[in-house]
């Protein structure tokens, strides 16, 4: 792009924009002669940031390639268009309405209010939250409103200089076909955005502000999912917790469910309070070993049986445990939902309340362990694309009776888990409730966490996944990365760590190619970049560019064997082999 393409962009961005300071940096970008400055200034402009199929997640500031207040206006415009189109008798009517909510990164609070704004000039009642409030909390309020759509405003786990915004349903959950692709047309079709003033849009009741009339409410369903209330009380004394919201949401919310059933919370006082810039950590997310360092330190001085962390809009959540030598041990977040159906299923068959057409939900690059822990108890694992609002609709067909099934449970490996169906996103603040339950439980029979996903193993084999990832950043990254799709579609590889490969399923094309005779077979799940390699050992790799930020994301899940030297000798083996995976994966993509 050249100088005089950007010198309009910017111009005409500079003209919309209403902040004072995103405006501003993109005036002093456009006043410098600097190289490295025209670059900063191609990169805000040599695209729009644009509104994929969960919403926008970009960058913070001046253009139209960032998160901004002008960007975020005109997302929900566009959004506010559909809405209307959607439900045109109840926009006759006055009738619609829309929830949002915001976490603790920068400008979250500013972009939720303009949001808030462009919909109620749409002519659609919103329901802002007085402060910040976890997504889980969002998706729980669409549906105790009976809203018709709601916005989170959140770059979840991302470091501190993303923002983003997504989009979701009726159902409370975040939008899929053919409502994400009606919102992206709407939005790149907006001229012109609708404004009325705060103040105008409280007095003609078309703003109202909310917290504890949700807040009550979804503590008592917290409460209510619950299997032993009475072995809490009975328990409660015999494990201290720490907790990390991470400088995020998690914090009101954890501390109230938790500290409500009677149980010790000790809250690290450095990361409890809302704080974008997330000083403490380098990355605000649960799944990163690093960001519990300061848990862990307190959780040892504590004598703490677990420690409990939730990224900063908490749908996220992770533990490390006491491994009995003094230390505590990260458990991945495959672990948890292995641990999770098997504790869920338990207690609903021990309890006579699991349905017969039970099922268990996860992703396509999940472990393969769930699968086998939910057949010890006769359930059956459905699974979906990546992305929780894939979970949430095989809910919403189970719900409506297109689908045969009682969902009980869901999760992805990504640190996402759902143990109840009033909400439709994932949910880390009842998933540390459930942990807690699920570790006093465990305590009561002897054993720890670790100790009985040792006895799951036993059972299903050793299970253990690898991921890797790499960031392409800047104009040429989208390229780069169907390259590299490109190129694994047409010459898929023979071997990954020396096992060959016997079939591909590519999302994309909705089709299974084996290998050796060339046989096809058809994928029934909706279109998406993702190829999967099937290993002759059972090991699954997958390759999927990320839609949220620009890198490209492999996964890797795989089972060994436990054989006469026992699980220490399976994971040494398993280490190996997936060492061996992971080189063959980089020597495409690069370290």
């Amino acid at each position: 792009m050249d100088k005089n393409e950007i010198t309009k962009k910017a111009k005409e961005y500079i003209a919309k924009e209403k902040n004072v300071n995103f405006k501003s940096e993109v005036e002093k970008l456009l006043a410098s002669v600097a190289d490295a400055d025209w670059k900063d200034l191609e990169d805000r402009f040599f695209q729009n940031l644009e509104f994929g199929t969960g919403g926008l997640r970009g960058v913070m500031g001046g253009g139209f390639n960032r998160m901004n207040t002008f960007v975020v206006r005109s997302a929900t415009q566009g959004l506010a268009s559909y809405v209307i189109k959607a439900f045109p008798k109840k926009a006759a009517a006055g009738e619609l309405a829309a929830v949002i909510a915001y976490d603790s990164r920068r400008y979250s609070k500013e972009f939720s209010e303009e949001a808030a704004l462009v919909l109620a000039a749409n002519g659609i009642k919103c329901y802002l939250f007085s402060g910040l409030r976890p997504t889980p909390e969002l998706s729980f309020a669409i549906r105790q409103f009976k809203a018709d759509t709601g916005i989170v405003v959140t770059a979840s786990h991302n470091p501190p200089q993303y923002n983003g915004y997504k989009a979701y349903w009726n159902d409370g959950s975040q939008v899929i076909e053919p409502h994400d692709v009606g919102i992206i047309r709407e939005v790149n079709a907006v001229t012109e955005i609708k404004e009325i003033t705060k103040e105008d849009a409280l007095k003609k009741g078309l703003l109202k502000i909310i917290d504890k009339e949700v807040d009550e409410p979804f503590h008592a369903m917290i409460r209510g999912k619950l299997f032993r209330p009475d072995l809490i009380k009975e328990k409660a004394g015999e494990v201290k917790i720490v907790y990390t919201p991470l400088h995020g949401t998690g914090a009101m919310h954890v501390e109230a469910a938790l500290g409500g059933l009677g149980l010790k919370v000790i809250t690290v006082p450095e990361q409890r309070e809302g704080d974008g810039a997330f000083p403490t950590v380098q990355f605000p997310n649960p799944e990163e070993p690093p960001a519990l360092k300061m848990a862990i330190d307190l959780a040892k001085k504590e004598k703490a049986g677990v420690v409990m962390a939730t990224d900063p809009d908490a749908d996220r959540f992770g533990i490390a445990v006491p491994d009995g030598n003094g230390e505590f041990v990260p458990v991945t977040g495959n672990q948890i939902g292995s641990l999770l159906i098997d504790y869920v299923l338990l207690s609903l068959k021990e309890q006579g309340k699991l349905p017969k057409n039970a099922a268990v939900v996860n992703t396509i690059v999940t472990t393969g362990m769930q699968a086998k822990v939910a057949a010890l108890y006769g359930v059956e694992t459905l699974e979906c694309l990546t992305g929780f609002k894939w979970i949430a609709n095989l809910m919403r067909l189970s719900e409506t009776g297109a689908l045969n099934k009682s969902i009980v449970f869901g999760c992805e490996e990504s640190y996402g888990y759902l143990v109840e169906t009033e909400v439709r996103d994932k949910d880390g603040v009842s998933a540390a409730a459930m942990t807690a339950e699920m570790t006093l439980y465990w305590l009561s029979k002897g054993k720890s966490l670790l100790g009985r996903l040792n006895e799951l193993y036993e059972k299903t084999g050793y299970w253990q996944e690898a991921g890797v990832s790499k960031y392409f950043p800047g104009p040429e990254g989208p390229s780069t990365m169907q390259g590299i799709m490109t190129s694994y579609r047409e010459k898929p590889p023979a071997t990954f760590g020396g096992i060959e490969v016997i079939k591909v399923r590519d999302i994309k094309t909705s089709q299974i190619l084996h290998l050796k005779d060339g046989k096809k077979e058809t994928v029934d799940l909706p279109k998406s970049d993702v190829l999967q390699f099937f290993l002759k050992d059972g090991t699954i790799v997958s390759a999927r560019p990320s839609g949220t930020e620009p890198k490209i994301k492999f996964y890797a899940t795989s089972c060994q064997e436990i054989g006469a030297d026992g699980l220490a000798g399976a994971k040494a083996a398993m280490s190996k082999k997936l060492e061996a995976i992971k080189k063959d994966i980089k020597s495409v993509i690069g370290d």
